[in-house]
């Protein structure tokens, strides 16, 4: 199933350059990922006793003048050869090559407490200037972290924990004490 989604986004992400909608295909894609986020629209989509013309009306009402022609010709596709299952996936990975060719990376940062919009948009600013990438922030509160952060992105493991730092300090010490 991933190949075939991973072959689908390539064709995508290809029409997406060819037509220089790059970043109107981004929108589009995100947009049906949320979309199809709807249990009642994914039980239709999946039905197997929906024929393949109700799930194109479907998507014509829904979808026509909103996404790219292109995308909603895949959705077309997709019902057509009954992988509709597919879609998510392909749209996913769509989304991830869209991020890549963009020089987006997501930041994945765990720490007790969320942090406000400023905090977020120095940490953002900090990474990206570091990685010369845009970068945005996955944010997952654990109360266990005392303070700080750890954060991991593109390839890089952040540890900015009070523990981790203390750790540090007390190595510091018994190298410096002789100990």
């Amino acid at each position: 199933m991933e190949r075939l989604s991973s072959l689908y986004a390539s064709a995508l992400f290809d029409l997406a350059i060819e037509h220089d909608a790059v970043d109107e295909f981004f929108a589009d894609a995100v947009f049906l990922c949320e979309f199809m986020q709807d249990r009642e629209f994914l039980h239709v989509l999946a039905h197997p006793h929906v024929p393949a013309a109700e799930k194109h009306d479907l998507f014509r009402s829904v979808f026509s003048g909103r996404i790219h022609d292109d995308l909603l010709g895949f959705m077309f596709l997709a019902a057509d050869k009954n992988r509709e299952t597919f879609l998510l996936p392909a749209l996913t990975a769509l989304i991830e090559m869209i991020k890549k060719h963009n020089r987006i990376v997501t930041a994945k940062v765990l720490s007790a407490e969320p942090f406000d919009d400023k905090q977020a948009d120095e940490l953002k600013a900090m990474l990206s200037e570091k990685l010369n990438k845009t970068v945005e922030l996955s944010p997952k509160i654990d109360s266990s972290v005392i303070g700080g952060p750890y954060i991991f992105v593109d390839g890089y493991y952040i540890d900015w924990t009070v523990k981790k730092r203390l750790r540090d300090l007390t190595v510091h010490m018994k190298e410096g004490c002789g100990a």
